[in-house]
């Protein structure tokens, strides 16, 4: 199937305003951290109709006055940073559709889509997140990795729409590649909360603001069950592949060795906090060693290594 040239560049384009705007909600995420005190809202009188009635300052009972609480200053832009983030995720969704149209196949055949997927996912699983815990401030923590990672992406990983390779034509690139980005992604969020857990629990008072330390464990803690599950069967599928592409369902692949070995890590995270109870900066450490696998893995491994994955598709 030929590509659609114009689709494609279209494409190239929402990926790249979508990078943009994910900057711009990034700095009202930090500006929010920045200004955020103690003392999240004001309060303040509004005037209100005759059939309500409230206490004034005074302390005396005025009718036609009500007392709410009026967002601060580092609240409003937080919720800015949200609206750009729900913009930057319809761009970014576009960004791969388009893609997957214009090539006529699932658009994660190389590490430039691969990378968008992933991050894709990330920015998702961060708006979920928002709404499951009280740590929307974080995001320009989330977010700067992230524009970090697409920005190399759409630079030094970027390759032009194309078909992709023989020995990726397969519906199993559908279902692997899709299900290991996906969580890749997600990991990136409980990696983030660790990190940020270990900062936290230092003492030190310039992280002062950070959420409490039950709250980034607790997000570290839930982000990887949900991620774990999709990271085995992402493994899982990708044995079944090997076993019909290369006659063998494990071959000790450089990719297939430090994916086994973060997964060891994830699992000895999951069993300690289940079994034991195991919390605090022990289980931050390790949950911080698995993302960093993670991490080496899609880059070191993918790019600087040859292997049977080796299919980054830079040029």
């Amino acid at each position: 199937m030929p590509v659609d040239t114009t689709l494609a560049t279209y494409s190239d384009w929402t990926y790249g305003a979508a990078v943009a705007v994910y900057v711009i909600a990034a700095v009202l995420y930090l500006c929010e951290q920045a200004f955020t005190k103690h003392k999240a809202r004001e309060r303040e009188l509004v005037a209100s109709g005759p059939q309500v009635a409230g206490t004034a300052e005074d302390g005396t009972w005025r009718p036609g006055l009500v007392v709410r609480e009026r967002p601060s200053r580092a609240e409003r832009l937080g919720r800015m940073g949200v609206a750009m983030t729900l913009l930057g995720v319809v761009l970014h969704g576009a960004s791969l559709v388009l893609r997957g149209v214009a090539t006529g196949r699932a658009p994660w055949g190389n590490m430039y889509e691969y990378t968008a997927l992933l991050t894709f996912a990330a920015v998702v699983g961060w708006l979920v997140l928002t709404r499951l815990f009280p740590v929307r401030r974080l995001g320009g923590f989330v977010l700067v990795p992230i524009g970090i990672l697409m920005f190399l992406g759409g630079t030094v990983l970027y390759a032009e729409a194309a078909p992709v390779q023989p020995a990726l034509q397969s519906y199993w690139l559908v279902v692997h590649v899709s299900v290991i980005s996906v969580s890749s992604g997600l990991f990136l969020l409980p990696g983030v909360a660790s990190v940020l857990y270990l900062l936290k629990s230092s003492g030190r008072a310039r992280f002062a603001k950070l959420p409490d330390t039950d709250v980034l464990d607790r997000v570290a803690y839930r982000g990887t069950v949900f991620a774990f599950p999709l990271f085995t069967l992402g493994i899982i599928c990708g044995a079944i592949w090997a076993e019909a592409a290369w006659g063998r369902f494990w071959g000790w692949d450089p990719k297939e060795t430090v994916s086994f070995v973060a997964w060891v890590v994830y699992a000895a995270y999951l069993h300690a906090r289940a079994t034991a109870g195991w919390r605090g900066r022990p289980a931050a450490w390790v949950n911080t060693l698995g993302f960093a696998l993670t991490v080496f893995n899609l880059f070191f491994i993918n790019l600087v290594t040859t292997g049977l994955h080796s299919y980054a598709g830079v040029e």
